[in-house]
């Protein structure tokens, strides 16, 4: 293998030659099997199953599409209004703590919105310690509202996510020149109309990716919205598929919630090139802090401490008061079937991740071949499965993989009469498929930033040296990219530690994994038992937390 690199000319390996032959066909197959899933969904919309369609219409769709937009818009202004404000507060302003609370803000991230979702749903149900207290101790008799509801479901998703909007709208903020709030000042503009005018319009494309974020993950959920008995479309792509076992219906549910997803992103670009805002880089780069004092930062800093509270600490101290029940009372069959749970979602998170890692390597690599842009358009097409709901990946893979068994099957009894049973068709293969689609964009897009940073003098020098194609990839450019491969696998790693989707429709029968165990339990309201895999999952979540704060530290 080693003289077989060593064989190969060095202008095939850079970035001022076309590719052809096996390569290029290797990286279009590449591509096209992450934009199968999409196609396959698409193409379902053009031959609807009336009969389906009209049951649904006359049950419980017209309810979906009512609560899946009446979700997404409030989600939507609740994470805008909130993480847009926190970080204005934290990039404006010194008060007591900003410096902590920088971070303490972007760790609710850590905690999926199904965990979250069944954690306040114990909490502040009728039942539930909240209410029992102000019941008992404090005498109240009235009514509270009710949390297994839509206004349930929107403060628990607001709460989860925020801090995309928070983490854009900060960066926003803070690489904005002083200059403009100086001319701000100068005009005599007060500190809210410099917001309105100034900031805001020039944060205004980072705010609305954070937006869209919030929004597209919003659409993907299915199991907090159950929680809370607020079916959407999301919610009825499982229910269709599990209840009437009809996969073409699901599969046009399926289109229905992309196409979602495809008003969201273009909403995201009409609020982004509505109009054109421009700065101008400096030294004094930033927003001036204003010191607050006294009563004014202690609200600051209970603003901030509030939401910190209200979206991290205290479902944290929920579950660890659950996990010190559940270990006081642990049993040795229950401990091995955590054992294998945290097995299985290591391993399969593991798998998933190096392979992802590995095709974001090869696409990015070939990608940088051609001198044209089509190759780099082409490789950024391998990333749009971010934007399309899990539900959605797993239905468009569950299709061909599902028709590729039975032409198998067939094939297998026509020649040979034997009859292999299902292959691709919930098994590993095709769930670990569906990550890499999934999470493609998290990969590609760390490993080639990293490879933007490798200098091109560099490269030359080695060639001047006479070191061959051999030894300048895997001698120099391979350790320069290093850190991004790892940073993009552990982001990977720890994203399907956490999916539940795609791992619902596609996992092998009985393959239970943490996050299905949660679901699971949470579902049948066995609180405790959710403890430990729940604490496990929020545990690894906040890895990729803590890359993003190194990141910003050194950027």
């Amino acid at each position: 293998m080693i003289r077989l690199f060593q064989k190969l000319p060095l202008s095939f390996f850079d970035k001022d030659k076309r590719p052809y032959g096996l390569l290029s066909i290797l990286m279009f197959a590449a591509v096209g099997l992450t934009l199968l899933p999409a196609i396959v969904v698409a193409s379902s919309l053009f031959e609807p199953s009336f009969e389906v369609w009209a049951h649904l219409w006359d049950t419980i769709l017209p309810q979906m599409l009512l609560n899946t937009f009446t979700l997404l818009i409030s989600v939507s202004v609740g994470t805008l209004v909130i993480g847009t404000t926190l970080a204005w507060l934290v990039t404006a302003y010194e008060f007591p703590g900003k410096k902590t609370f920088k971070w303490l803000l972007v760790l609710p991230m850590a905690i999926p919105a199904y965990v979250m979702g069944f954690l306040y749903m114990s909490m502040f149900d009728f039942a539930g310690p909240f209410q029992t207290f102000f019941r008992n101790t404090v005498g109240w008799q009235g009514t509270f509202p009710q949390i297994r509801s839509g206004f349930g479901a929107i403060v628990v998703m607001t709460l989860v996510l925020y801090p995309y909007v928070y983490m854009l709208a900060k960066a926003g903020f803070e690489g904005q020149s002083a200059s403009a709030f100086e001319a701000a000042k100068v005009l005599g503009a007060s500190k809210l109309k410099t917001f309105f005018k100034v900031a805001l319009p020039l944060a205004r494309p980072s705010i609305a990716a954070g937006v869209a974020l919030a929004a597209m993950e919003t659409l993907a959920d299915f199991a907090t919205v159950r929680y809370f008995n607020f079916p959407t479309v999301a919610d009825g792509i499982l229910r269709v598929w599990h209840g009437l076992m009809d996969l073409g219906a699901a599969s046009e549910m399926a289109g229905m919630l992309a196409f979602f997803s495809l008003l969201v992103l273009l909403s995201e670009q009409r609020l982004r090139s509505g109009k054109a805002y421009h700065q101008t880089k400096g030294k004094n780069q930033g927003v001036p802090p204003i010191f607050l004092s006294g009563s004014k930062g202690l609200i600051a800093s209970f603003i901030c401490g509030t939401v910190f509270f209200a979206a991290f600490g205290l479902p944290v101290l929920q579950l660890l008061y659950w996990a010190i029940l559940e270990i006081s009372e642990i049993t040795p069959h229950a401990l091995a079937v955590y054992g294998r749970l945290a097995f299985r979602s290591l391993s399969v998170s593991a798998i998933a991740a190096f392979f992802t890692v590995f095709v974001a390597l090869f696409i990015a690599s070939i990608s940088r071949l051609g001198t044209g842009k089509f190759s780099r358009y082409l490789a950024k097409a391998s990333t749009v499965g971010y934007s399309i709901p899990g539900a959605v990946i797993g239905v468009g893979i569950l299709i061909p993989l599902s028709a590729l068994d039975r032409y198998i099957i067939n094939i297998a009894g026509n020649l040979w009469g034997i009859d292999l049973g299902l292959i691709f068709t919930g098994s590993l293969i095709g769930l670990v498929y569906a990550y890499v689609v999934r999470f493609m964009a998290i990969a590609y897009g760390s490993v080639d930033s990293s490879m933007d940073k490798i200098p091109p003098n560099t490269v030359l020098a080695a060639r001047m040296l006479g070191a061959n194609a051999f030894r300048i990839i895997f001698k120099i450019k391979l350790p320069l990219i290093l850190p991004g491969i790892i940073a993009g696998a552990v982001l990977v790693f720890v994203d399907v530690m956490k999916e539940l989707p795609i791992t619902v429709v596609l996992r092998p029968m009985s393959y239970d994994t943490l996050a299905i165990w949660v679901w699971q339990m949470a579902a049948e309201s066995l609180w405790t038992d959710t403890a430990l895999p729940a604490l496990a999952i929020v545990l690894v979540g906040i890895l990729p937390v803590w890359i993003l704060m190194r990141k910003s530290k050194n950027d």
